[in-house]
């Protein structure tokens, strides 16, 4: 079975992305075809990249880096939880990704994202950082209302419809993931 990481992308005082990411947790633990674990990038104090080797070499120079590498490679795939901010990705789950490369490489993503427009600007951005490094991300996504999914743009209260494109991007993601753990053997 794939370990799937169901990574936090913000770490922003009152986020939302936690609340949403635990909804994804909540709904695929009930699934039996994969395991899946909430990967928080706040307990990895990544400070803005400071590793003096680029990530491509392998050569992490600091123990939070070190960290990150251990718990990212252990993994097989992931669901990247976004907010969009200035229609974009946050910059500490760009920061957290442009950390490493090894360890992302031939694994799968999803994403989980949310803002006015459902977070899709953000997504799209994210789908071009996966290409280069050697992401494969599956098609379908869960795009989050602040106007419909959110009480008073704060409290996460998704609509019982957001459910059935959740399971369709785990089905897509299980199976990439599945296929391309083939490749990293």
């Amino acid at each position: 079975m794939i370990k799937i990481g169901i990574i936090i992308g913000s770490t922003r005082p009152g986020r939302n992305s936690e609340a949403v990411a635990k909804w994804v947790y909540q709904l695929a633990s009930t699934r039996k075809d994969a395991e899946f674990e909430l990967v928080d990038i706040k307990d990895y104090n990544l400070p803005l990249l400071d590793e003096p080797i680029p990530a491509s070499m392998n050569q992490y120079m600091n123990e939070h880096t070190k960290k990150w590498a251990e718990k990212i490679g252990s993994l097989d795939a992931f669901i990247f939880v976004t907010p969009e901010y200035n229609h974009a990705p946050t910059g500490v789950l760009k920061n957290a990704i442009d950390y490493l490369y090894a360890e992302w490489n031939n694994k799968a993503a999803g994403f989980v994202s949310y803002g006015s427009a459902g977070g899709v600007r953000a997504v799209e951005q994210l789908r071009q950082i996966m290409g280069e490094i050697q992401v494969a991300d599956v098609r379908a996504q869960v795009q989050l209302s602040l106007f419909t999914d959110f009480e008073n743009f704060s409290v996460f209260k998704p609509g019982e419809y957001q459910e059935a494109p959740l399971h369709t991007m785990i089905d897509q993601l299980v199976a990439w993931g599945e296929a391309l753990k083939t490749i990293r053997k």
